[in-house]
C-alpha cells in the first residue's frame, strides 16, 4: 500500500501541523490531497517519472522488494492514465516489482465538488474502461469514508471495476465507521486498509470472507495521532493482518518496513512474530502473490534480505536503523 506517484512535496504542511493545524484544517485551506492533485496535473509525464523513479528506489534501501503503487493524484482521465503509465515505465527502470492500482476514487476533484455523481460516472464510464483496455492496473481502490466516497458510491465504482476484470481493495473506516469493512467483505475485496474505526461486525465479516486487514501505523504516527488500528483484536477475530507503509506525500513519508514493524509491535498489539509474518507472507497474500514471494521456499522468487542481527526480535528493536547488510532481488544482489 503506497502512493508514490506525486510531484514535489508537502513539507510545508508538516510544518503547519507542528504549529497546531490538523490535517483536516490544512485540507480546507487547499492543502492535503488537493495540493498533490494540482502538482501532478501541472507536471509532464517525464517530470513525474523522473521524480517518482528516484523516490521508489529508496524502498529497496530499506529492504522492500515489491510494492503496490496507486494512482489517485490526478483525478482526470488524462492525469490518471499519465500516473499509471508512469508506474508501468518505472517497472522497466527499477529493480523493484510494482503492482499497479487505479485509484481515481481517491477524492472528489475541485471541479466536481458540487456534482459528485458526474465524477462517479466519469470513473465508471471512461476511466475504468480505458485503464482496463490499456492494461494499466491490476486493482481498483477507493477511499470509502464519510466525507469522501459513500458506501453506495463505492459499491458502484468497485462493481464496475470487477466487471472490467480488476481485483478490488479499499481504504476503509480510517476516521469513522463508514461500514467500509462490511462492504469489503460483501464485494470480496482482497484487502481493506487502515481500519482504525472499523466495527467488530465489519471485521468479523472480513475474517469470514478472507479479506486481509492491512494496517498502516506509520500514518497514525506521521499525523501525530494516537488512534492506532487494533491489530490484536483483528487477529483474535480471525482476520489475516498485513502491514504496509502507506507511503505518500501528505500523511506518511515513511519507506522503512522495519520501522513499521516497530510501530505495529508497540501500538497495534502484534507480537514480533505476527508483525514479521504481516510484513512478508501476509503482505504477499494481500497482493495475490503468495505463490511466488513472501516466503523462502523452493520455487519461490529469490527476493532475500541479509541482516546483521541474530534473530527477528532485533528488527523492530533497532528502531530507525535498519540492520540490512544486503538485498537480493530475483537471485541477484542489488
Amino acid at each position: 500500500h503506497t502512493h508514490p506517484i506525486f510531484y514535489g512535496n508537502r513539507s510545508n504542511e508538516f510544518t503547519m501541523r507542528v504549529k497546531g493545524k490538523t490535517y483536516e484544517e490544512i485540507a480546507k485551506l487547499g492543502g492535503g490531497i488537493l495540493s498533490s492533485i494540482k502538482n501532478v496535473r501541472n507536471a509532464s509525464e517525464e517530470e513525474l517519472f523522473n521524480e517518482s523513479l528516484i523516490r521508489v528506489n529508496y524502498f529497496l534501501k530499506h529492504g522492500t522488494t515489491t510494492i503496490e503503487a496507486k494512482s489517485g493524484y490526478g483525478l482526470t482521465l488524462e492525469d490518471e492514465l499519465k500516473s499509471l503509465r508512469v508506474i508501468k515505465k518505472i517497472q522497466k527502470y527499477s529493480k523493484l516489482d510494482i503492482v499497479p492500482t487505479f485509484m481515481g476514487a481517491h477524492a472528489f476533484p475541485p471541479e466536481y465538488i458540487n456534482n459528485k455523481e458526474a465524477y462517479i460516472d466519469l470513473i465508471c464510464n471512461e476511466m475504468i474502461p480505458l485503464v482496463s483496455r490499456e492494461k494499466l492496473a491490476e486493482y481498483c481502490d477507493i477511499f470509502c469514508e464519510i466525507g469522501y466516497f459513500s458506501k453506495k458510491q463505492s459499491y458502484k465504482i468497485l462493481e464496475t471495476a470487477k466487471k472490467y476484470g480488476m481485483k478490488i481493495r479499499l481504504h476503509a473506516d480510517e476516521f469513522m465507521d463508514s461500514s467500509a469493512a462490511e462492504l469489503a467483505a460483501e464485494l470480496g475485496a482482497v484487502s481493506a486498509d487502515h481500519l482504525m474505526a472499523a466495527s467488530d461486525i465489519g471485521l468479523e465479516k472480513m475474517a469470514k470472507e478472507g479479506v486481509i486487514a492491512t494496517l498502516l501505523p506509520g500514518t497514525t504516527l506521521f499525523l501525530g495521532k494516537s488512534s492506532y488500528a487494533n491489530g490484536r483484536k483483528m487477529i483474535d477475530l480471525g482476520c489475516k493482518v498485513a502491514l504496509a507503509t502507506d507511503y505518500n506525500p501528505g500523511s506518511s513519508t515513511i519507506q522503512s518496513m522495519p520501522f513499521i514493524l516497530s510501530l505495529a509491535s508497540l501500538y497495534c498489539g502484534l507480537s514480533v512474530e505476527e508483525g514479521f509474518i504481516a510484513s512478508t507472507w501476509n503482505g504477499a497474500c494481500a497482493l495475490n502473490r503468495e505463490n511466488t514471494i513472501g516466503s523462502i521456499a523452493e520455487g519461490y522468487q529469490a527476493d532475500l534480505l541479509f541482516w546483521d542481527i541474530n534473530n527477528i526480535n532485533e528488527i523492530p528493536y533497532w528502531m530507525g536503523s535498519d540492520r540490512i547488510k544486503h538485498v537480493m532481488k530475483k537471485g541477484n544482489f542489488i
